[in-house]
């Protein structure tokens, strides 16, 4: 699978606070994150999820490959033992960025009050940190039985890393998500080959789920695969 390139992505020019800021080391550009790195590549089949773990200082990219396909993510701090209970807040993250979704150079911040992962490039800026993931009951509520969601497929992916019941899952960060005004239509912003990119700041167990949410042309209607390509340093 070809990693996709851009252009520099600039840092966010949004004011903030010196007690928000992040006071971490150069934002890298994108064209840097082949850069002596060794690539792995999982490509994450349409309405399922995958779990990774990565060290601090990785980065590492969520890639749309068809376009308008919304993905769950979810984080944990992987502590020693890794217990799940720090993990990324999206009601932090929103304090911390006065309301708004991240732009680059900014971070998604834990329960604890730490920043653990940075935005280093994102091709569409646009995401979504307000809804909840999709869940089994649900589907089941519209007469969808067995329904894959976005709860299900991160609980699924998160027990090979001990996670025993599907009310552990953290907020989820809504990738690709263009939901203004609490509205769930087709508003699809992602194109082919689109990505975001993080910087671990912590060690990490990340999630992603590809959203298998497909009523009223939601994920454009056909739910597609995504990839996740981590580029662990020399």
């Amino acid at each position: 699978m070809r990693v996709p390139t851009t252009t520099d992505v600039p840092t966010s020019s949004r004011p903030q606070s010196k007690s928000h800021a992040d006071p971490f080391a150069e934002l890298p550009t994108p064209e840097s994150f082949c850069c002596n790195a060794v690539l792995t590549r999982h490509v994450v089949p349409a309405a399922h999820g995958y779990a990774f773990a990565v060290t601090k200082g990785t980065r590492f990219r969520i890639i749309d490959l068809k376009g308008e396909q919304v993905v769950d993510f979810m984080a944990w701090v992987h502590d020693k033992p890794f217990t799940r209970l720090e993990k990324m807040s999206t009601a932090y993250t929103r304090y911390h960025l006065s309301g708004v979704q991240p732009a680059v150079g900014e971070s998604l911040w834990t329960n604890a009050d730490r920043p653990l992962l940075r935005v280093t490039a994102d091709t569409v800026k646009v995401h979504d940190m307000t809804f909840m993931s999709c869940f089994p009951g649900l589907y089941t509520k519209q007469g969808l039985q067995g329904h894959r969601s976005c709860a299900q497929n991160i609980f699924e992916a998160m027990q090979s890393f001990g996670m025993e019941d599907i009310l552990d899952i953290a907020e989820p960060f809504n990738i690709f998500q263009n939901t203004p005004n609490y509205s769930l239509k087709r508003l699809g912003s992602s194109k082919p080959g689109d990505y975001i990119e993080f910087e671990a700041l912590e060690d990490a167990v990340c999630a992603v789920s590809s959203c298998p949410y497909d009523l009223d042309g939601f994920n454009g209607g056909v739910i597609t695969d995504i990839a996740v390509v981590i580029a662990k340093k020399k």
